[in-house]
C-alpha cells in the first residue's frame, strides 16, 4: 500500500472516530443552550426508573454542516465546553403518574416513579415525557423498558470484557478502546450478538426477556455504546453505569465504586422479584466476587452464572473457586466459558434458549475469525450440591482450569445434578 493511500485511510478513520464522538451533540434533545438528555430507563408494572442529565452547550450554527472534519471538530468543541446545570427541576410524566426532581451538582437527575396503573400491553418499550421547568423550558422523550408478562428470566450482563473487548485488566488498552476507537471497531466477542438475541428471545424466541447491561465506564461514552450495540445487532436494553467518574484536574482518577455494582443488581432483584436471573461477566476483574455475594444473599434466584474465562492467574482462580462453591451450594450452574458457543450450548441444555440457535452462534463466531476447532467443555458435576461443593474444595476445578496450552483457558461447567428443587428445574416446569 502506498504512503498516499495509507494517509487517506488514516484520515478516513480519524474522521469516523470524530463523527462518533460528535454524534451525542447532534442527537441531544435541545437546539443549544440548555439541553435535556435522558438515558434509556427500565421498570416493572408498578414502578419505573430513569437517569438523565441537564447541561449547557454552545448553540449550533445550522449553516456550518456536520459530515466533514471541521463540522465534527466544531461539535466536539461544543461537547468539551459543556457545563452541568445543577439544581433545576425536571418533571417526568408517564401514563398518568408524575414526579418532579432536581438535578445534582453534576447536572444528573434520577426519576423513580410509582405507577398509578399498569402500562398498556402490546409493547415492551414505552415513552416517558420530560419537561425542564424554569426559564430554559425544554422538552424531551425517554424510552422505558418494561418486560412483558410472558418473559422467563432477567439477564444482567457486564459490558467490559464480556460483550466487548475493552481490556479492563490493562488500563491503557481500556482507555484506548473507550475513548479512541469508534463504535465500528471490531471489538465484540465473536458470537455474543447471536447469543444475546437468543437469551432475549428465550426458549420460544419471542419472550423479550429483560437485558440489563452494566459497566464501569462513565456516562460520557453512553452514545458510543448505543451505536456499538446497534452496529453489532446486540439486543438493546438499559445500559446502567456505576457512577459518573468525576475526573478533573484536581482529581484525575475515577471515583471508586466497589459496592455500586452489587447494589445495582440487588435493586434489580427487588424490582423483578418474581423472576429468576442470569448473571454474565468475566474473570478479569471483580465479577466473580460480586456474583458470589449475589448468589449467597439471594439463594434460588440465580439460574446460572456465566463467566468469560479470560484470566488464569492464581488469585483469579481462587475467586472463581469461591464463586463455584456458592453456586453449587445454591443448586445453580456456573460455566467458565472459553467462548460464546459454550454458553449457548449450556443455556440450551438447561432450557434457557432453544437448541436451534446454537448453529447461529457458531456461524457468527466463525465469521468473526474464530473458525478453529473448539476445545471440549469439561464438567464438574456431582449428585448433590454438597458433593459438588466438596469436589471444588478438593481442587478439582483448579486442576481443570490449569489444563491445556497457555493462553487458552478451557470451558468448565460446575453444577450438581438437576432435581426438582434446583433453579433450572423450576424454570423448565
Amino acid at each position: 500500500m502506498s504512503i498516499g493511500n495509507t494517509l487517506v485511510n488514516w484520515k478516513g478513520a480519524f474522521v469516523r472516530i470524530l463523527g462518533v464522538a460528535a454524534k451525542p451533540i447532534r442527537d441531544a434533545q435541545g437546539q443549544g443552550g440548555v439541553v435535556l438528555e435522558p438515558y434509556r430507563g427500565y421498570g416493572s408494572q408498578s414502578e419505573v426508573f430513569l437517569i438523565g442529565r441537564v447541561f449547557r452547550q454552545s448553540r449550533h450554527n445550522p449553516e456550518a454542516g456536520h459530515d466533514n472534519l471541521l463540522g465534527h471538530l466544531r461539535d466536539i468543541s461544543r461537547r468539551i465546553v459543556r457545563r452541568s446545570v445543577p439544581g433545576v427541576a425536571v418533571t417526568a410524566r408517564f401514563y398518568g403518574a408524575e414526579e418532579t426532581v432536581a438535578t445534582d451538582r453534576d447536572g444528573y437527575f434520577r426519576v423513580h416513579l410509582a405507577l398509578r396503573e399498569p402500562p398498556p400491553p402490546g409493547s415492551s418499550w414505552h415513552t416517558m415525557d420530560l419537561i425542564l421547568d424554569g426559564s430554559h423550558r425544554t422538552q424531551a422523550q425517554a424510552q422505558i423498558f418494561i418486560p412483558p408478562a410472558g418473559c422467563d428470566y432477567v439477564v444482567i450482563s457486564d459490558i467490559d470484557d464480556t460483550v466487548m473487548r475493552t481490556g479492563v485488566a490493562s488500563k491503557i488498552k481500556m482507555l484506548w478502546r473507550l475513548f479512541i476507537q469508534d463504535a465500528e471497531s471490531r471489538v465484540a466477542f465473536p458470537g455474543v450478538a447471536a447469543l444475546y438475541r437468543a437469551l432475549h428471545g428465550g426458549p420460544s424466541g419471542n419472550q423479550q426477556n429483560p437485558m440489563l447491561y452494566v459497566s464501569r465506564a462513565p456516562w460520557g461514552i453512553y452514545n458510543v455504546l448505543e451505536e456499538f450495540f446497534d452496529l453489532n445487532g446486540i439486543p438493546v436494553g438499559p445500559i446502567l453505569f456505576l457512577r459518573e467518574w468525576g475526573i478533573s484536574w484536581k482529581s484525575p482518577l475515577p471515583r471508586k465504586a466497589e459496592d455500586h455494582k452489587r447494589e445495582l443488581i440487588h435493586n434489580m432483584l427487588d424490582l423483578y422479584k418474581d423472576l429468576p436471573f442470569i448473571l454474565i461477566g468475566d474473570s478479569g476483574q471483580h465479577d466473580p466476587e460480586i456474583y458470589r455475594k449475589i448468589v449467597e444473599e439471594h439463594p434460588g434466584r440465580v439460574l446460572a452464572v456465566y463467566i468469560r474465562n479470560v484470566s488464569r492467574s492464581t488469585k483469579r482462580i481462587e475467586e472463581i473457586e469461591a464463586l463455584a462453591k456458592v453456586v453449587a451450594q445454591a443448586g445453580s450452574s456456573l460455566l467458565l466459558a472459553a467462548d460464546s458457543v459454550a454458553i449457548a450450548e449450556h443455556a440450551a441444555k438447561i432450557g434457557l434458549v432453544s437448541p436451534e440457535i446454537i448453529p447461529d452462534v457458531r456461524a457468527e463466531r466463525a465469521s468473526d475469525g474464530e473458525a478453529g476447532a473448539r476445545r471440549k467443555t469439561h464438567r464438574l458435576k456431582r449428585s448433590t450440591p454438597d458433593k459438588t461443593m466438596e469436589a471444588v474444595s478438593q481442587g478439582e476445578l483448579k486442576d481443570l482450569l490449569e489444563t491445556g496450552p497457555e493462553g487458552a483457558p478451557p470451558s468448565v461447567v460446575v453444577e450438581p445434578e438437576q432435581n426438582e428443587n434446583s433453579p433450572g428445574h423450576q424454570l423448565r416446569r
